[in-house]
Parts: structure tokens; sequence; C-alpha cells
């Protein structure tokens, strides 16, 4: 009995340590890419929180102005198969991560907010000097956006003598959880969102998460081994994997938000596009006919029936030939002429 005694003992502590060295498993380093798109972007402070983002030139008209909102569980680097077409067409393009994702710092037991995301992205671009701005968003980012645009038609109602606020000029959205009905949750994001369950998501492994985040994605259009890997990188910088089930309170909001940010939508007094990837797990198909339902004044471009929730790195060209046709309708590059004039 002592000598099972003492191996059960000894069996108990060889699982603790196998334990603490899986929790404490350093992740891969920074590829290449990555550290070049680190090294390119700036830091922002909001309060004692560092916000990673991207500000370029770019050799559009020095008007248009471009923002971009990545979403959950990535981050700006979402954009990085885009940004030389964004930089062609706008005069200057910013992508920020949020907080608690990508480079961004992430507070543990922090209350992460749709709120909070939207006055972070206002006040970055009020220092960066940005009065007016297209937007571009994909998944929470377009959640983001819908509170940004609440915002931005609220202060048009009711504008404060003499204030200044940021102006937006056209949204374009992608695959995200506009409509709360029509949104469901990756098997992922439940176990994330649950109380008693959140805690396993620690566990997850380079392995696991490869498996569930290429779930989002098309059958024809999965991330390659690299990108994989990337994508992780990200989620584990700063041991993001632990405030996960904190930033999906964005899911609930949601619900609780519907009239409000829908309500934006139905009521954008801006250009309102939608670049949707039809196999979604997320947003599956019968998105587009409620999309169609509630926003007759919108538009939205379909892609190919393979591309999946991250149309913008699936097939970043269609994207942009899409996201470019909708803002030639709404602000085209060439004026036309005038009356009697060739």
């Amino acid at each position: 009995m002592a000598f099972l005694g003492k191996s059960g003992f000894l069996v108990s502590v060889f699982t603790a340590v196998l334990f603490w060295a899986y929790m404490n498993y350093p992740p891969p380093p920074l590829s290449v890419e990555l550290k070049q798109w680190k090294r390119a972007g700036k830091f922002f402070s909001h309060g004692d929180l560092k916000i990673f983002y991207h500000d370029v030139n770019g050799t559009g008209r020095p008007e248009d102005v471009l923002f971009c909102v990545h979403g959950f569980p990535s981050a700006s680097y979402d954009f990085a198969k885009m940004w030389e077409g964004l930089n062609g067409r706008f005069g200057r393009v910013i992508a920020s991560d949020l907080l608690g994702l990508g480079f961004s710092d992430k507070p543990f037991n922090h209350n992460y907010t749709v709120s909070e995301q939207a006055s972070i992205i206002e006040k970055l671009l009020k220092t960066l000097e940005v009065e007016e701005v297209h937007i571009l968003a994909h998944d929470l980012g377009d959640t983001v956006a819908q509170e940004l645009l609440r915002r931005f038609l609220h202060r048009q109602k009711t504008p404060s003598k003499g204030a200044h606020y940021l102006k937006i000029k056209s949204l374009c959205l992608m695959n995200g959880g506009v409509f709360p009905e029509t949104s469901h949750p990756t098997a992922r994001m439940k176990i994330l969102i649950n109380p008693w369950l959140a805690p396993l998501g620690r566990l997850s492994n380079y392995y696991t998460f490869s498996n569930s985040f290429g779930a989002v994605f098309g059958p024809d259009t999965q991330p390659s081994s690299m990108d994989f890997v990337d994508f992780y990188v990200l989620v584990r910088w700063n041991d993001g994997q632990d405030v996960l089930p904190g930033l999906l309170q964005y899911v609930a909001e949601r619900r609780v938000n519907r009239g409000a940010w829908v309500g934006a939508l139905q009521q954008s007094t801006i250009p309102v596009h939608m670049i949707y990837g039809p196999a979604d797990v997320v947003n599956p198909p019968p998105f587009v006919d409620r999309y169609k339902e509630l926003l007759p004044q919108a538009t939205i471009t379909v892609l190919d029936k393979h591309i999946g929730h991250y149309p913008h790195w699936e097939a970043p060209m269609s994207v942009l030939m899409a996201y470019f046709g909708f803002l030639e309708k709404v602000s085209p590059l060439a004026q036309a002429p005038a009356p009697g004039k060739t």
C-alpha cells in the first residue's frame, strides 16, 4: 500500500510537471513577415495600454483616408494581402490591432467592450488628425464599425456648436455577425463564452487552434501551414490566449445592442456595402437574404461559393475588385464632366 501511495504521489507530480510545461510552452517565434509588419508599425497610448497600428501614405487622393478594422481572434495583419492594393487607391491607409488582440496590449480581467474598442479608434484617428474616413471592416470589426456609425449618425443629428467629430464617408463590411439571428459561433467560441468551460480554452495548442480556426475558411482556400503559425503566434503574443473569453463578450453585446447597431445600418446616411464569402460556417448563406430584407438601400457582393469567413485572406484580389467597384460608385476617382463640357 505504501508503494502504491508513493507511486501515486510520483505520478501526480509528474502529471503536474507535464501540465505546467504544456501551459507554459512558448509560442513559435515571429516569422520574417510578422517581424516586418511589427517593425513597420507604431504604438499609441490608451491610458496605460499600448495599441499597435499602421499608418502609411498611399498614392491615391490625399483626402481619401481608409481605416481597416480586423476581426476575432486575429489582427490588422489580416489586411496584409490587400495592403499594397489599398495603398494604391487611398492617400492614406490606417489599421490598428484591437485591444486584446495582435500586438496590442492584452490586459487580463479587463472589461472588453465594443464601446471601448470604438473609442480607442476615435481617439487614435483624432491623434492622427484624421477628420474624414472610409471604413473597411471584418467580423468583430463589423460590430465596432456599427458602433462608430451609430455615434456618427447621432452627432449628425445633434451636433455640438463648434465641435469637430469623425465623419465617416463610406462603410464596407465583410463576413460579420451584423445580425445576431444569423450568426452562429463556432464550437470553440461557445466553449470560451461559457464561464464554466472557458478555462479549457487555455488547453489549446497549435494543432487544436489550426483545426478550429481553419474550419471558418473555405475548403479550397485554407491558410498555408506558415499562415496558421502566424495567426497562432498573434493570438499567443502577450499571453493573448488568456483574454479570449473576455473579448468574446461582444457576442452577447450584439444581442443586447441589436436595435442600435442594426438600426444604424438601416438609418445610415452614408453608403454601406457588404463583401461576403458564402462558405462561411459562422454566417451561413441565409445571411444574404436577411441582409437584403433589412438593408434594401445597402449593396452586397457575394463572392465565389468556395470563399469562407476570411475573404480578404482567401481571395484578396476579388475583395479588392469588389471594394473598388463599390468605391467607384460612391467616390469615383474620375469626376464626370460638367454638362456641355467634354
